[in-house]
């Protein structure tokens, strides 16, 4: 196992981790076992998965050599851990499920206790850790903040975009995210790069930087490099792009324009910021020309291909962590599938880090990730590539 003195460098020099989707609250957690209407969705996500074409599809990556020394310090168990971003109500939570089930990651929402930040008692949290572990936050500005009693508050993207230069929105970002580094935070979900001209109050509205791709490009852009001057791995979503998608995916199932028609709007940032060391949010979209129907995109191997490849957008390939949005509370993912069989789905596609709300399921969801492995269906391989991207991310592999 790993020394206090590695994690502790690991702290000190690491850029951080990732957590969290937007306006979320915890959801009742489903039932451990799948129900079975679940099952059968799953089938049929599964089926329609296996159909997709093979230059769609995410093939198991080998674990980097440079990487072996790391993994043997890991249990299968544990491996599988560090591919979990869950949510905590406050400081005795997180302890308890870093401690008992070595979870890669914690996430800090709207319900979390805030004296837990408020108090710097996030070191209580890595001091039982055997690696590293990710604090992530939405901490967008305007209405999507959950450090504004402590850090004051910062303006919304659009309204950033309106009466800020891009200089000054990475210095504002750069201020922002030495005051989240300093309460323990290592990773930020912002920010926003989908393209929209909504109303300021709906889904999406004032949480993106503006209607024009390019000026979202430059402004997220920005941002994004604020955070990571600052220690703070910055995470953009939602992959290929919520925009102008129909409805919000807390309250049901989204769809996007076909994929053809997101080329030239939606997918314009990624192609520029995949390259410039964040990471990516896929979001629960349906999208027409790419995913198979029932599956969204934070399930589906298209889309997490897409997305790594680059091939299918004209993008660099992306070798940066990919997160998946909130798997627990968000009706557009959890009307298909329960919490286990979702985590399940979305690291077989090819997401590195799962995303949900609460700790309650975290035994059960390692225990159903331990019956993929052990059937074939989520290869050890990629298990491995994952856990090693994540690593990466956290300052404690060095490819």
């Amino acid at each position: 196992m790993f020394s206090r003195s590695t994690r502790a460098l690991a702290l000190l020099f690491g850029l951080g981790l990732v957590a969290g989707c937007s306006d979320t609250e915890p959801a009742a957690t489903a039932s451990s076992e799948p129900a079975a209407t679940a099952s059968s969705e799953l089938e049929t996500a599964t089926t329609a998965a296996a159909t997709t074409p093979p230059t769609s599809e995410v093939q198991p990556a080998a674990a980097p050599a440079c990487g072996a020394d790391f993994l043997a310090g890991l249990s299968p168990r544990q491996r599988l851990a560090q591919l979990l971003n869950v949510g905590v109500t406050g400081t005795a939570d997180a302890v308890a499920v870093v401690r008992d089930e070595q979870v890669g990651g914690i996430f800090i929402g709207s319900w979390t206790d805030e004296s837990m930040l408020a108090n710097r008692q996030v070191p209580q949290v890595q001091a039982v850790a055997a690696v590293p572990v990710m604090v992530s936050i939405d901490e967008e500005g305007g209405r999507v903040s959950r450090v504004s009693d402590l850090l004051g508050a910062d303006p919304a993207p659009r309204t950033v975009a309106q009466t800020m230069t891009p200089e000054q929105t990475y210095r504002m970002a750069l201020e922002r995210g030495r005051g989240l580094r300093d309460l323990g935070i290592t990773v930020n979900f912002a920010p926003v790069v989908d393209v929209s001209d909504q109303p300021a109050d709906t889904v999406i509205g004032d949480r993106s930087f503006s209607d024009d791709p390019d000026v979202v490009t430059q402004y997220a852009g920005e941002y994004a490099r604020g955070m990571r001057d600052a220690g703070v791995l910055p995470v953009i979503k939602h992959f290929p792009g919520h925009g102008s998608a129909s409805g919000d995916s807390h309250t049901g199932a989204v769809t996007t324009p076909p994929l053809d028609e997101l080329q030239t709007r939606d997918l314009v940032p990624y192609r520029t910021l995949v390259t410039t060391g964040t990471g990516v949010m896929v979001g629960h979209l349906d999208v027409p020309g790419l995913t198979a129907p029932g599956v969204p995109a934070s399930i589906s191997p298209a889309a997490m291909s897409l997305l790594r490849t680059g091939t299918g957008y004209g993008a660099p390939p992306f070798d940066g962590p990919i997160f998946t949005d909130d798997l627990s509370g968000m009706k557009a993912i959890t009307d298909r599938l329960s919490v286990p069989q979702a985590v399940g789905a979305a690291l077989t596609a090819g997401a590195d880090v799962a995303l949900w709300l609460t700790t309650d399921e975290v035994p059960a969801v390692l225990d159903h990730l331990e019956g993929e492995v052990a059937a074939g269906r989520l290869p050890q391989a990629r298990v491995d590539a994952s856990v090693l991207r994540v690593a990466q991310a956290k300052g404690m592999v060095t490819c």
